[in-house]
């Protein structure tokens, strides 16, 4: 059964996919294709007559119509799958979408890390896969409060592997105080989640000293009603964003299809807009205007 750190795990990348390649090109220097249309796929896919294979999470780069590259996303913390499995995963989606796959397995543990590391000889000929791994030797123990601040992501996940070091804490501590991101509270609950006893209780302790609502299950319990109204209206405010940020995302699909090449600073103009009805007002024009000059002038 999978447990709260699995869980945590998950939703961190299915929640901004765009973190799973900067894992990949960032830290594990692998070359991907350079496309802004990174999209979450359905993560059951299977090769009739076989059974439906289901991984932990699927990235597409690229459109529907002409997939660029997939990425195949495994949270593992012992070793119980067998290694093959992961390459029946690749060779599925390989078949399915016809693009070129890669695995990433992110490993908490050093030892489960080594296991997932190992070539797997898949017992076909000349098919032998190679997982990208995402160990606690690849991960940072990011002790700067400034560094944590600009890659919160990591810093989360960097608490979950060395939070026993206490400036690694505070780094991530500090980062979430002076930084007013919408995402904060979602990171402290994915470090939360994702960490042991030990580490939670220092989370805990650290932040409970800071004028910063912490959202755990100890905050829960000594802030009372008030912290869950803030949570509730912090939700509703990510809520919003993130179907901004979608319908965005859909506009851009939408225009890639049709093959505007989009500018820049129109790029910006549109993954910046907060205004859902504005951007599917765009969207709706977008299905058949000529040109993107016709797009913007009626968007008055």
């Amino acid at each position: 059964m999978p447990s709260p750190r699995h869980d945590a795990l998950v939703r961190l990348f299915s929640s901004r996919p765009e973190l799973v390649v900067e894992v990949l090109r960032d830290l594990l220097g692998v070359e991907l294709p350079a496309t802004p249309l990174i999209r979450l796929e359905k993560s059951t896919f299977n090769t009739r007559p076989s059974d439906d294979i289901e991984a932990d999470l699927v990235i597409v780069l690229g459109p529907p119509q002409a997939p660029a590259h997939a990425i195949i996303v495994e949270i593992q913390q012992d070793k119980s799958k067998n290694p093959r499995q992961l390459a029946r995963y690749a060779a599925a989606l390989w078949l399915l979408l016809g693009c070129d796959v890669t695995v990433l397995v992110v490993c908490p543990d050093r030892g489960v890390a080594a296991h997932y590391a190992a070539p797997v000889e898949s017992g076909l000929t000349g098919y032998r896969l190679q997982a990208q791994v995402l160990g606690p030797d690849g991960i940072p123990a990011i002790i700067d409060p400034q560094e944590a601040a600009a890659n919160l992501w990591l810093s989360a996940i960097a608490v979950m592997v060395h939070g026993g070091d206490r400036k690694v804490v505070e780094a991530f501590a500090t980062a979430l105080t002076e930084l007013r991101d919408p995402y904060a509270p979602k990171y402290y609950e994915y470090a939360y989640s994702m960490s042991s006893p030990d580490v939670r209780r220092l989370l805990e302790e650290i932040m409970t000293s800071t004028d910063w609502p912490v959202y755990s299950p100890f905050a829960r319990e000594h802030y009372g009603r008030g912290l869950d109204e803030g949570r509730a209206e912090g939700r509703a405010e990510g809520e919003a964003k993130g179907k901004a940020e979608e319908a965005a995302r859909m506009l851009l699909l939408v225009l890639a299809a049709r093959g505007f090449d989009v500018p820049d600073d129109m790029r910006v103009q549109i993954s910046t807009c907060d205004d859902l009805a504005q951007l599917e007002s765009w969207t709706t024009r977008a299905v058949t205007a000529q040109t993107l000059q016709e797009l913007f002038d009626q968007s008055g």
